[in-house]
């Protein structure tokens, strides 16, 4: 079984997906940690790569392939990333909600290297709400599919009063029991 993990930032989709695949035994992939890998690379943030996909899809398709190709020969894992539902179809999908303002402090708490440090929630809340809106409107561009469609998924789960994270993986591991 292949499990994709989309949702908003913040919502625990990593360390999530990280535990389940510990879990159930299954390799974990993220696109966000190879888009991040990707622009540091370059000497870019993850916003920096992100405006850039705004003109130039090669920011997006060269780890949208990736996924396609992982999918395609391996099984018994899991994705963390908006859009690996749409290129995996046959996959569990499944959307990790928050409330915005949670997920601003959860983000300032672990503020990732490959991206810019803000010194309080209010700057983080700012740039997610910025970086969703526009990572949104560039698959809208390039896949004609807007990963906030609930509809997308097969099991939604609002992670903002869902602590610590192990409730939300036994949430997610007794809907993968009912399949």
């Amino acid at each position: 079984m292949i499990i994709t993990l989309s949702g908003k930032p913040g919502a625990g989709k990593t360390t999530v997906a990280k535990i389940l695949a510990e879990k159930l035994g299954y390799k974990f992939y993220s696109t966000g940690d190879l888009r991040g890998q990707m622009a540091m690379k370059r000497g870019l943030t993850i916003d920096q790569l992100n405006e850039i996909g705004t003109k130039e899809d090669w920011t997006d398709k060269e780890v949208d392939n990736l996924t396609k190709e992982i999918a395609e020969r391996e099984d018994n894992l899991i994705f963390d990333s908006w859009l690996a539902f749409f290129f995996i179809p046959k996959s569990f999908k499944i959307f990790l909600e928050i409330n915005p303002q949670v997920a601003a402090e959860r983000v300032f708490i672990d503020q990732r290297p490959d991206e810019k440090h803000f010194d309080s929630p209010v700057g983080i809340e700012k740039m997610l709400n910025e970086r969703l809106e526009q990572s949104r409107q560039r698959y809208l561009k390039y896949y004609n599919v807007d990963f906030l469609d609930k509809s997308h998924y097969d099991l939604i789960v609002d992670t903002t009063n869902l602590s610590p994270v192990e409730k939300v993986v036994d949430k997610i591991l007794i809907s993968l029991k009912q399949l």
